[in-house]
């Protein structure tokens, strides 16, 4: 324990100091020691001593020697430990959003010193420019926690922040989803087969009567097609890596490797396709019946992934159909599945959900056709 010293000072006058060892420092490995000194009596000086050993009790060495990261260095070394948690994909989407939602704001700013109001400031921002504004906020709180647990924060000015939420408007329930009913999706794959590239057209069939993701059919090779037992195997897919780049890697979930079935019509449709594309391949002096290639492909050897996206859109507007995007597709698999009268357990496994909730939250919405037939069920039911 710390004794208390009386000492002269320059000018003759009588004071008492300490010298207190607080323990050591975790970041250098070296002890830490603190002396006050100044006090007019011993009673000042014994009551300075005791806060001070009251408060490296409670909250550890004191950080006046210190250095305090900024928002970005605490955010560099978060992300050392994050990136090991996360596919390579995931990794590359919540980079991107950091790097434009978060860092701008808060990188240069010391974390001491932000206050709750200024995270208040930037929750508001965040929830106006972004639809998943929710994740950018979960990235910045975690990023303070990380903080904390480093000794550069006491408590963690994100936790306090009131985020704000979407308000419903007048019509919102009769928004309609994003996919097709079974009268639009007939009328676009008649326009793209007779109107667009045969391969888009293989595309868009294969997602809308397999439900598979984006991902998963630009990575599909045609030894993932059973012609014999009508089946496809999905166990890979198309994602960006941390540098942006495509790449193939395993599917999102366990439950996203799967076998499912697969209608006659799709499956003459693919056989077409592969005749075309042997023809294709015969021209630059390769033969697709040696090795094992990829379904979809762009001339320059590129994934397809990327390049759906923009015929579809470009397609929709030429033909001014109703917009939808490519995942819109796997909705509308799923919506036409359940009006078809296909159990929930049923839709979740050809999806490749790993939780049955997902497939209830999100698809298990009424139709608009079944909606119209739901007073006439009722009246034919009482009979009068």
């Amino acid at each position: 324990m710390a004794q208390i010293k009386k000492y002269t000072k320059k000018d003759g006058t009588k004071a008492y100091m300490f010298n207190l060892y607080l323990g050591t420092d975790p970041v250098t490995g070296k002890q830490r020691r603190t002396t006050r000194r100044g006090f007019r009596t011993i009673a000042e000086a014994k009551t300075a001593l005791s806060r001070l050993e009251l408060d490296v009790m409670e909250n550890g060495l004191p950080t006046s020697k210190r250095k305090i990261m900024t928002f970005e260095e605490v955010y560099k070394m978060w992300f050392e430990q994050y990136k090991t948690t996360v596919k390579e994909s995931t990794l590359y989407t919540q980079n991107s959003i950091i790097n434009i939602q978060i860092l701008p704001y808060f990188g240069s700013l010391r974390v001491d010193k932000i206050d709750t109001a200024y995270c208040q400031k930037q929750v508001n921002r965040i929830f106006k420019s972004l639809r998943n504004y929710n994740n950018a906020i979960n990235l910045t709180r975690r990023i303070f926690e990380y903080a904390k647990a480093m000794k550069q924060i006491k408590t963690n000015p994100m936790n306090d922040v009131v985020v704000p939420r979407k308000s419903k408007t007048l019509g919102d329930t009769d928004k309609q989803a994003e996919f097709y009913t079974k009268k639009q999706l007939q009328e676009f794959l008649q326009l793209l087969e007779k109107n667009g590239p045969y391969q888009m057209y293989v595309v868009f069939r294969v997602l809308a009567f397999t439900g598979m993701r984006k991902g998963e059919l630009a990575a599909l090779k045609w030894s993932d097609v059973d012609f014999k037992n009508e089946t496809i195997s999905i166990n890979k897919t198309v994602a960006h890596s941390s540098n942006g780049s495509l790449h193939i890697q395993a599917p999102k979930t366990s439950k996203s490797i799967r076998t499912i079935s697969v209608d006659n019509t799709t499956l003459n449709i693919l056989k077409t396709w592969k005749n075309e594309l042997r023809k294709e391949l015969f021209k630059q002096g390769k033969n697709i019946d040696k090795g094992d290639g990829f379904i979809f492909h762009r001339k320059n050897g590129n994934f397809i992934a990327k390049h759906i996206n923009g015929f579809l859109h470009s397609f929709l507007r030429k033909y001014n159909l109703p917009p939808i995007k490519p995942h819109g597709f796997r909705h509308t698999h799923a919506s036409l599945l359940f009006e078809s009268g296909a159990s929930i357990k049923e839709v979740q496994d050809r999806l490749g959900h790993e939780n049955i909730n997902t497939t209830m939250d999100i698809y298990t919405h009424v139709t608009k056709s079944t909606r119209d037939k739901t007073a006439e069920k009722f009246a034919n039911y009482i009979g009068f």
